[in-house]
């Protein structure tokens, strides 16, 4: 496995297969997306999980994290997201969140992402932001 920096068009081709594959790969593509910090895991030279980090000042947002279908289950993501969660510790981030997809509240809290009271519906898909703050649990 290896993981490192990509451009945002390998992580639009890899956000549209997971993500929405019946629509146009516009809709996968974020406003903020030239001032993000893309990553990629590779698996014996195949790309399988993305993540994008947004760095602003001591707090960061990951968004738009995906993996493969036929590679889910297999740890990528999780390795994947850990680096890029200490990767965010190393610039001096105190505070890390997401909006979580309400189904996946518990693989967030594998990470010590808690909860917040912030929830809303997109698409038809509920999420909570979760986040993780320096210090605490």
């Amino acid at each position: 496995m290896e993981m490192k920096e990509i451009q945002k068009e390998e992580a639009w081709e890899l956000r549209h297969i997971v993500m929405y594959p019946t629509k146009k790969q516009s809709t996968v593509w974020l406003k903020d997306d030239d001032s993000g910090v893309h990553y990629g895991l590779y698996v014996k030279g195949k790309l399988v999980s993305v993540v994008s980090l947004f760095l602003k000042g001591e707090n960061a947002q990951f968004r738009k994290f995906a993996t493969l279908v036929e590679e889910q289950g297999k740890g990528y993501g999780t390795f994947l997201l850990r680096q890029v969660l200490n990767e965010a510790e190393r610039n001096g981030v105190k505070r890390i969140w997401c909006n979580a997809r309400w189904n996946k509240r518990d693989f967030y809290k594998r990470f010590n992402l808690i909860e917040t009271d912030e929830t809303f519906n997109r698409g038809g898909i509920d999420y909570v932001i979760m986040e993780k703050v320096k210090d605490k649990k």
